[in-house]
């Protein structure tokens, strides 16, 4: 006889053999509240702002208006040896609910640049991360959706720290959201569950680049549209038969318009789960795959070179049919273990085979107690650039607080909730227009040492391109560029009045077309917060940061400001 607890504890595992370790990034974190009870986005710099509590005490939503002014300095070290000056004005708001049916975080700035040197451009800037949920029918129906704005290099280094001495075609601006409802309900014994996802990827990149020189242009990814639906009904182990069995379908698409390329992956398949003890249960799977790529060539001129249109992309040959690209179908199958001792501890590992080759995801997470928390997510896909970019923005905690650049207000890419953590850096680190295969690994480990904040986070991703040898992205078929960055972070109260935040990264970028296109870069901060008033902060902060290529003299600049904010 199966004691009754089994079949709950088990339940946990059914339908997750089909869906692949969603990416997991590096956290970084926000400045603590210089009380040292509760975090913000400035601590207790946010002192103003609006808190509603609903009538059941459960309900909670914070909004931060603020305001800022800043003086700053930049001092070139390499190539050049400069001392440059700007100021900034910027308004943004962070906002959190914590509800009964409402959860979610938001994070808007703009931010003008306001030059004072002929090296140093005006501009502006929208940054921001959102992640809301709502549960129309709790436990049952939910709808969620998520935004993203953030700068990246073209270069393949991934987030940028929008040095304004970069040229405006080594950085772009990235627009990502997605939203989309979920269910999950029982019918009797066997349990249903269906998604959908809609997402949107735009990057404001206007002409394709020359990475470096002797290098062919590279054409940036433009925007791209992507659907991505599950569906799943199951027995758990003990209720019908001593093992679980969930039958899963699965569907992705995604549009990309740079020469209309398609990415269409549908699966569909039968699991079996085996409980080998209440906290351990072996996974076997078997099931279907029909994976497609494919695209239209670009129009030709009377010589056979590729026509580049007014946005400085090439222009699609409407008159043609899409020709595929890539190709795969047949029986998958799936093995692996998932282990949940506790509701805090939970392991799953799989192997199996997928996109006509061996495949390997999982995820693992640990969270001891309330002070620390463990990540570490394996995974394998085939997107676009935009598709990358939306799976990273859903897998963001909807608690999170984030971190701002000192200097320019970007966000750092990193999301850090009350017990999970996530980053976009990977998803951002290639802007090439072309489809490919991503695998990767990522890991974080986030602690709270008294009243300090810390955390370490390193990922890893290998991109494998895909595309048609006759087309003018055949060059990139067949490619493999790979992605490593490491993020670190401490931050904490020194007094009732004051607080600070350091922090350090490092990413390398090694390109798949030449070693001539590799990029490394490597920088720190540390902030220090004084609280004026209630109301009034004022800020001091240094930093150091470096950029490295093998065809161009390194670029080394250190940077200082002095900066007021006022929080409504």
């Amino acid at each position: 006889m199966i004691h009754s607890a089994r079949p709950a504890r088990l339940a946990l595992f059914a339908g997750a053999a089909f869906v692949a370790a969603a990416p997991l990034h590096a956290q970084t974190l926000s400045y603590e509240s210089v009380d040292g009870d509760e975090p913000s986005a400035q601590g207790k710099a946010d002192r103003g702002g609006i808190s509603a509590r609903g009538a059941g005490g459960g309900a909670r939503t914070t909004i931060r208006p603020y305001v800022e002014a800043t003086q700053n300095l930049l001092y070139e070290i390499s190539p050049g040896d400069d001392v440059l000056t700007y100021s900034t004005i910027a308004a943004g708001v962070d906002m959190s609910i914590a509800g009964r049916r409402t959860e979610g975080a938001v994070s808007v700035r703009y931010e003008r640049r306001i030059s004072q040197s002929d090296r140093v451009r005006d501009g502006d800037t929208l940054s921001g991360l959102a992640r809301v949920k709502h549960d129309l029918v709790p436990r049952t129906l939910s709808v969620e959706a998520g935004a993203l704005a953030a700068r990246t290099r073209v270069e393949g280094s991934g987030a940028s720290t929008l040095n304004p001495l970069a040229s405006n075609d080594a950085v772009s601006q990235v627009y990502s959201l997605y939203a989309g409802p979920a269910v999950s309900t029982h019918v009797g014994d066997v349990a249903l569950s269906g998604s959908y996802m809609l997402g949107y990827t735009k990057v404001q990149q206007k002409d394709a680049v020359q990475v470096a020189a002797g290098l062919p242009l590279t054409d940036i990814f433009d925007d791209s549209i992507a659907h991505s639906a599950q569906v799943s009904a199951g027995i758990a182990p003990g209720t019908v038969l001593p093992v679980g069995i969930t039958a899963t379908g699965s569907f992705y698409q995604e549009d990309i318009s740079n020469l209309d390329q398609r990415v269409r992956d549908m699966r569909a398949g039968v699991q079996m789960t085996y409980p080998v003890t209440m906290e351990l249960a072996l996974i076997g799977a078997i099931g279907y795959e029909d994976v497609e790529v494919s695209a239209r060539d670009a129009v030709r001129d009377g010589n056979g070179d590729p026509v580049v249109g007014a946005d400085g992309r090439y222009v699609t040959d409407k008159s043609r049919s899409r020709q595929l690209a890539y190709e795969t179908d047949g029986l998958t199958w799936d093995a692996g273990v998932m282990w949940r001792p506790s509701r805090r501890t939970a392991l799953s590992a799989f192997v199996g085979r997928r996109y006509d080759s061996t495949t390997y995801y999982g995820s693992f997470s640990y969270n001891p107690n309330a002070r620390s928390s463990l990540t570490v997510a394996v995974y394998d896909n085939v997107s676009g650039f935009g598709g990358q970019v939306s799976r990273a923005l859903r897998d963001l905690p909807t608690d999170f607080t984030v971190t701002r650049d000192p200097f320019n207000g970007q966000i750092s890419g990193c999301a850090i909730g009350s017990e999970s953590g996530g980053c976009v850096n990977n998803a951002l680190s290639s802007v090439a227009s072309s489809v490919f295969r991503a695998r990767g690994v990522n890991a974080t480990y986030a602690h709270r040492i008294g009243r300090m904040q810390a955390g370490i986070g390193a990922g890893y991703i290998r991109r494998k391109y895909i595309a048609r040898e006759d087309s003018v992205l055949g060059a990139a078929n067949g490619q493999v560029d790979e992605s490593f960055y490491v993020d670190a972070g401490l931050n904490g109260p020194i007094d009732r009045r004051s607080s600070f935040g350091v922090s350090a990264y490092a990413a390398w970028f090694q390109s798949g077309a030449s070693s001539l296109g590799d990029v490394n870069t490597i920088g720190a901060n540390a902030a220090y917060f004084r609280n004026l008033t209630d109301r009034l902060v004022a800020t001091a902060a240094v930093g150091l940061d470096a950029v490295n290529r093998k065809v161009i003299e390194d670029e080394v600049i250190a940077s200082g400001l002095v900066g007021l904010r006022y929080s409504f």
